[in-house]
């Protein structure tokens, strides 16, 4: 296991995405050297079937396979946070306990979503979540529709299983918890370097690193507004469209993973592809995940 303390010490985590066999079963071949990927180029942690990992489109049994065969073959290679939150309570606990039971190190909860509940009932789901382990709070409010405000954070970061939040509210609020000793890292690619050298973020749990995580290490580790300015055009195409369509699109390309899409996404346009393959081709191939870079035709995408 790891300490709370020593999970903290990561300042780049991947939100790793899942990678699909052309029946759409997840290919643990190309997932696996997908992570390595991630290993050789200095990522300390991943996020297992997070939104990147499309654990929205996974039964429970693919998703806890998932984290248990991550755990078996990279726990003592990195950081293993499972994505076993719902919002369904009663779900998330039972997923949680099954994840801590196959040795993942910690667990990323998000708030009930859709179903959205009173503030009350929010810090009560957390609570019952943060009793089982070391746990990240996530707040996307323009994925959930409520926002994780201070008045549900700073009681919540007292727990003594609480790690920090992964923090999409903006630079601003990241701040005002980190001058108050409460963890927190980017959940926005294109605010992370300022966040961390700036605003004094842990790091960023980032969706550009699947696709180089070389330069987003590069990111984290000093601060280089030259190279920050280089990338942003790239992490906005990246989010074009919800993630996960644009990085899924993207690994298809370099051939990092198969062109395999799981409904309800689709592949980004034959337009956006090409803005995407002129956008990579400013990259030195070296510091992209994948061997080729092709803009591919439409009939290349597999549909699942």
């Amino acid at each position: 296991m790891r300490s709370i303390e020593q999970i903290k010490q990561a300042s780049l985590i991947t939100a790793i995405k899942t990678p699909y066999l052309s029946n759409g079963d997840i290919d643990l071949k190309t997932y696996d050297a997908l992570v390595n990927a991630q290993i050789d180029n200095g990522v300390e942690g991943i996020v297992v079937g997070g939104t990147t990992g499309e654990g929205q489109l996974m039964n429970w049994e693919e998703h806890l396979m998932l984290i248990a065969h991550t755990v078996t073959l990279f726990s003592d290679k990195l950081i293993i946070i499972g994505n076993t939150g719902s919002n369904n309570t009663r779900e998330a606990i039972k997923a949680t306990e099954y994840g801590f039971a196959t040795g993942m190190h910690a667990s990323l909860q998000i708030n009930p979503y859709y179903g959205r509940t009173s503030v009350r009932g929010v810090k009560e789901h957390f609570e019952r979540l943060l009793a089982l382990g070391p746990a990240f709070v996530y707040n996307v409010p323009g994925r959930t529709g409520q926002d994780l405000t201070p008045e549900i954070i700073e009681p919540l970061a007292k727990h003594e299983n609480f790690i920090g939040v992964k923090e999409c509210a903006g630079n601003e609020r990241i701040a005002a918890y980190e001058s108050k000793g409460i963890a927190c890292w980017s959940g926005n690619d294109d605010e992370c370097h300022d966040g961390r050298h700036l605003f004094n973020s842990h790091g960023v749990i980032s969706v550009t690193s699947n696709l180089s995580p070389a330069l987003m290490r590069q990111l984290m580790d000093k601060q280089d507004d030259v190279l920050n300015k280089q990338l942003i055009p790239l992490m906005n195409w990246l989010f074009c469209e919800p993630n996960p369509i644009a990085i899924n699109t993207a690994l298809a390309m370099t051939s990092a993973a198969n062109p395999v899409f799981r409904l309800p996404y689709l592949p980004l346009t034959l337009e956006q592809r090409e803005t995407g393959l002129a956008l990579m081709s400013d990259i030195n191939s070296s510091d992209l995940v994948g061997t080729t870079l092709n803009v591919m035709s439409d009939d290349d995408f597999i549909i699942c």
